[in-house]
């Protein structure tokens, strides 16, 4: 038996069908609300409010009245989880829900609605690519025996601006 198919009969159905979505995942509901929320992340008072906002469909309810996930459910979450992991606005995870609701006649503006997210993450990536090109260098300085008469840490290079005498710079 390969390592990943030992590695997936560990996991349980819930971890399963929350870290590999399949393309047309099961819709029994079967899975409790301490569950999802281990397997999750999120807590059990933000899945009622994902639910009561709208990002989930109604849950369905054992015969005591406890919420029960299909694995459906849990797809969904995995993606609202990558895109609130990516910064996408509450808002606008809403906005995709209902287009999806609406069914095949939004898909180019769903289309649209990732399409512009992706162009703000790549320009937060870019962001943060520049910013730990400027830590990196800073953790390059320090490696450097400072050069007589230094305290070892110019700012020059990284801000363009000299370093004040009396105080030393992060």
């Amino acid at each position: 038996m390969a390592a990943s198919e030992q590695w997936s009969e560990r996991l349980s159905g819930c971890e399963r069908a929350f870290g590999a979505p399949s393309a047309m995942p099961d819709r029994t509901p079967r899975h409790g609300i301490s569950e999802v929320s281990a397997t999750s992340g999120l807590s059990a008072h933000t899945l009622r409010w994902y639910e009561r906002i709208g990002l989930l469909d109604p849950v369905d309810r054992s015969h005591a009245g406890q919420r029960r996930y299909s694995d459906a459910d849990l797809a969904r979450l995995a993606f609202l989880t990558k895109l609130r992991l990516t910064g996408m606005p509450v808002a606008d995870m809403v906005r995709y829900v209902e287009l999806v609701r609406d069914g095949d006649a939004t898909r180019a503006e769903r289309r649209q609605l990732l399409v512009d997210h992706r162009a703000e993450v790549r320009q937060r990536l870019a962001d943060l690519h520049a910013t730990l090109a400027v830590i990196d260098r800073k953790i390059d300085l320090y490696g450097e025996p400072p050069a007589a008469g230094t305290d070892g840490d110019d700012t020059t290079e990284t801000t363009g601006h000299r370093p004040i005498e009396d105080r030393k710079s992060a």
